[in-house]
């Protein structure tokens, strides 16, 4: 176990895993702050004058009685609270990162289907017969159907 660790870090693709990581985590936090801090505000005034993230439902009052004006007023006094806002603020940050990588992946197959299309063309196998008009093998010095003498100079 230990060598096929060993393999798979001196391949390099720990670092690639990393990078990977890395550039998502970045990514991911874009995207954050294009939702809770682009996207949410203007949806919050459709809904409510708060922020959307400040949407909470309360389960169970804490040491103060609610009503609670923010999600911080509520937590600060020990409510249990449902934050089906943040829940929502996440759940569109993360369609929206979902829905980038799989344009990314998309293209990327789409390119590794144009390196694949390329045609490499082989050697030949065959030879045509120039009496018959038939496909015999290149090695061949007779016509398997016309029975003609071939030659180097008739292939």
């Amino acid at each position: 176990m230990l060598k096929d660790f060993r393999d798979f870090i001196s391949k390099g693709n720990i670092f690639d895993l990393a990078a990977a990581f890395t550039i998502g985590a970045a990514f991911t936090v874009i995207v954050k702050s294009l939702v809770s801090d682009l996207l949410m505000p203007p949806i919050s005034l459709i809904f409510a004058d708060n922020a959307f993230a400040d949407r909470f439902l309360v389960l169970r009052d804490g040491d103060m009685s609610g009503p609670y004006s923010t999600l911080a007023a509520a937590k600060e006094a020990g409510a249990v609270t449902m934050n089906y806002g943040t829940f929502l603020d996440g759940l569109i940050a993360f369609l929206i990162v979902g829905f980038w990588l799989f344009l990314l992946l998309r293209y990327i197959k789409k390119l590794q289907g144009l390196w694949a299309e390329e045609v490499f063309i082989a050697d030949p196998t065959t030879k045509r017969c120039p009496f018959c008009m038939s496909e015999v093998k290149l090695e061949a010095t007779r016509c398997a159907f016309c029975t003609s003498q071939l030659t180097l100079e008739t292939a």
